[in-house]
């Protein structure tokens, strides 16, 4: 037979307490859970512990309420601009607390061949602690270990800023501070983008401006090619009017070293434009990504695309993959003048090797000027010596006497920089050494 459960005695209790309310509950609490056997079987325990999740539960919502009513969160993923920004920003920003950094290694090759490494520390994933104008600011920077871009194999960043909600205003400010920063530290200076991903990303330090002055060519190429494309920046309206694409490509062809590169870094300086590199030769580029990247290009920039003519001629077919080269010929066509081409774009092409181009890259839309950068001329060598070496007319005139006499005619403007590098504070010395001049690969 069950047991029936035990009446609770009210005036047991009553008679009990001392007549106060607070000395009957703790006396009905001892009759209701010390004394009840059901208690004891387990019944009221299970209603304790629903009691306390049920208020464990309302702890955490409170906490949560509270949280979101006093504290403001602002997420910034590793694909926005302002990331990069951010980080540069926070490097440099004097009231900070960090304890995890991250190395970022930077090394740029110089003309004359030298070498300059750079290391910057930046924060790292992990916590972080700044203030900023009054404000304390919680600095969170999260590497996702699961998520990875497809394109590069790097994993998704995400930096997550955390203040008081009456601050959060300060978050425009912060962002527009750290932008400013970063286009002030390349005023006046040419960036150099490549290809990440799907993206564009600056490649090292901004570069001082290349004068157009120190890239000599032959007579009348340089101030052609820049009287055209200051043409074509001006005509933008004539374009829209007729229906006509907006985009113009120029063809740099000759011989290495004839400062093809060099001129374009220097057209990009008296521009202020900034450069875009894209290797098309590359394994992982593929045609969409090629369309992609060239329809994102950054505001003002050349897009410029090196040794065009490597990228098809030693394609191998490969039975697993097809052919080494991730992007097609067809592919680089309809990127360069396809439906899906970009409008307001500035390309640059150079080939050492113009006679291995296809005819169709050679069609006016792709390319709508050619001209060719060769080896020095007389009237180059003469330039350059004297800017080397100026007001030196005498000494110019018996280098070019030297340099006619050995019947050189396949110098390239890098060999001659090189002799007059070498020889910087020394002019009758690269007189001297002019016969160094038949060997192209002589090491100073």
């Amino acid at each position: 037979m069950s047991q029936q459960p035990q009446a609770i005695d009210f005036e047991k209790i009553r008679n009990a307490s001392d007549g106060s309310i607070s000395g009957m509950m703790s006396v009905g609490f001892k009759e209701v859970v010390m004394n009840n056997p059901y208690f004891a079987a387990g019944g009221g325990l299970m209603l304790l512990g629903t009691g306390l999740a049920l208020a464990r539960s309302g702890i955490v919502k409170s906490s949560g309420f509270l949280y979101r009513q006093m504290l403001v969160d602002l997420e910034i993923p590793s694909k926005d601009k302002s990331y990069l920004w951010f980080l540069e920003w926070m490097s440099k920003h004097k009231y900070r607390t960090s304890r995890h950094l991250s190395v970022e290694t930077n090394v740029i090759t110089h003309d004359n061949g030298a070498i300059t490494t750079k290391f910057s520390l930046v924060p790292g994933p992990g916590k972080h602690l700044l203030r900023y104008k009054g404000a304390f600011i919680l600095v969170n920077r999260e590497r996702s270990g699961k998520l990875l871009d497809m394109t590069s194999g790097t994993p998704f960043e995400t930096v997550t800023l955390t203040t008081l909600y009456r601050d959060r205003n300060l978050f425009n400010d912060l962002l527009y501070e750290a932008k400013n920063m970063a286009l002030k530290a390349r005023e006046g200076k040419t960036v150099i983008f490549t290809s990440w991903g799907p993206e564009w990303r600056p490649f090292g330090q901004p570069r001082s401006k290349r004068l157009l002055g120190s890239v000599i060519l032959d007579k009348g190429i340089a101030e052609s090619v820049v009287e055209d494309v200051k043409d074509f920046l001006t005509s933008g309206e004539w374009y829209h009017k007729r229906g006509i694409p907006y985009r113009r490509g120029y063809l740099l062809y000759g011989p290495p070293g004839s400062g093809k590169t060099s001129f374009i870094q220097a057209l990009a300086g008296e521009l202020d434009y900034n450069i875009c590199i894209l290797n098309i030769s590359e394994n992982t580029l593929t045609d969409d990504r090629l369309n992609h990247l060239m329809n994102h290009i950054p505001n003002r920039s050349i897009l410029l695309l090196e040794d065009v003519d490597a990228a098809f001629n030693k394609r191998e077919q490969s039975t697993e993959q097809g052919y080494t080269s991730g992007v097609t010929f067809s592919g680089l066509l309809n990127a360069l003048d396809g439906v899906a081409s970009a409008e307001e774009c500035i390309t640059f092409m150079t080939t050492n090797h113009p006679e291995r181009l296809d005819p169709a890259l050679m069609r006016p839309g792709r390319v709508d000027f050619k001209v060719l950068i060769g080896n020095a001329t007389e009237y180059q060598v003469k330039r350059m010596f004297l800017r080397f070496y100026e007001n030196e007319e005498e000494l110019c005139e018996e280098f070019l006497k030297k340099y006619r006499k050995l019947n050189l005619h396949n110098v390239s403007t890098a060999q001659l920089q090189g002799l007059f590098v070498y020889n910087k504070r020394d002019p009758k010395a690269a007189i001297d050494m002019v016969e160094t001049l038949r060997d192209p690969n002589t090491v100073f």
